[in-house]
C-alpha cells in the first residue's frame, strides 16, 4: 500500500488544467489499448473548474463512458443531483459526445435503486480507467460517511457489489455509492481537494491511528493514489 503522491498547484485554475490534461491522457491511452475508456467523477462544488477544462480536451469522447462516484437518491430535476451537475458542467463542448451511465433510477427505495444501478453498470468495461474522488471536512469520500450505516460493508475490499445504498444522518438524504473495490481498482485513483482546511483534514487522516473513510480508501488502493491540491 504505497503512500499517496501529491500534485500541488499554485492556483485552482492551474490544478484544473493539470488534472484535465492527466485524465485526458489516461482516457486516450485506454481507448488506444482497449477501444473504450471508463471514468467516474464526483459531485460537489470542487470539480467545477476541472469539469470545464476536461470538457474541452480533444479525444474520441464517443468511446468514453462517464459515471458517478456517488449520487444522492434524487432525480436529475433536483438541484442536488450529481448527474445534473455532470451533464451541465462536464458533458459539454468536446465531451458532449461521451456516454453517461447514471446511478439514480426511479425506484420505491434507495435499496431497490442501488440494485438497479448495480445491474446496469455491471456490463460496462470495468475496471475504471480513472476515478476522481472528493473529500468532505469530516473525512468522507464518495458516500462513505463516518456515521453511515453498514460502513464496513461499503468499505469491504471483498465486496461483490458495484453500487450500494447509503444511509447517513450527515449525508442529508439517502445516497448511492460505488463500493470500495469498484473505486480502488481504477487504473488511476485521484483525490481532488482544494484549500488549506481540506489539506489539514487529509494530512491528519493519513497520520491518525483511527482511519477515517478517506484513509481507508487510499490504504486499499493497489496503486498509489494521486492527491491533486491547490490553496
Amino acid at each position: 500500500m504505497a503512500a499517496p503522491r501529491w500534485n500541488e498547484f499554485e492556483t485552482r485554475d492551474e490544478l484544473a488544467a493539470g488534472l484535465a490534461a492527466r485524465i485526458a491522457e489516461t482516457l486516450k491511452a485506454a481507448i488506444a489499448n482497449r477501444g473504450a475508456a471508463f471514468l467516474a467523477v464526483s459531485g460537489g462544488t470542487t470539480p467545477g473548474r476541472f469539469f470545464a477544462a476536461l470538457s474541452k480536451e480533444t479525444l474520441d469522447w464517443s468511446k468514453v463512458i462517464v459515471t458517478l462516484v456517488d449520487e444522492r437518491f434524487v432525480p436529475e430535476s433536483s438541484p442536488r443531483s450529481n448527474a445534473a451537475l455532470a451533464k451541465s458542467s462536464l458533458l459539454q463542448n468536446e465531451a458532449a459526445a461521451a456516454n453517461f451511465a447514471p446511478l439514480f433510477h426511479e425506484a420505491s427505495s434507495v435499496e431497490q435503486g442501488a440494485d438497479i444501478a448495480d445491474a446496469d453498470l455491471r456490463p460496462l468495461p470495468w475496471p475504471l480507467d480513472a476515478a476522481i474522488l472528493g473529500m468532505g471536512g469530516d473525512g468522507h469520500t464518495a458516500s462513505f460517511f463516518p456515521d453511515a450505516k453498514d460502513l464496513d460493508a461499503l468499505l469491504d475490499p471483498a465486496s461483490s457489489r458495484l453500487v450500494m445504498p447509503v444511509h447517513s444522518e450527515n449525508a442529508g438524504e439517502a445516497r448511492l455509492t460505488l463500493t470500495l473495490p469498484a473505486l480502488v481498482n481504477a487504473r488511476l485513483l485521484v483525490v481532488h481537494i482544494e484549500g488549506a482546511e481540506k489539506r489539514s483534514v487529509i494530512e491528519a487522516a493519513l497520520a491518525a491511528e483511527k482511519a477515517l473513510p478517506i484513509r481507508r480508501v487510499i490504504d486499499r488502493s493497489p496503486r498509489a493514489a494521486e492527491i491533486y491540491w491547490a490553496p
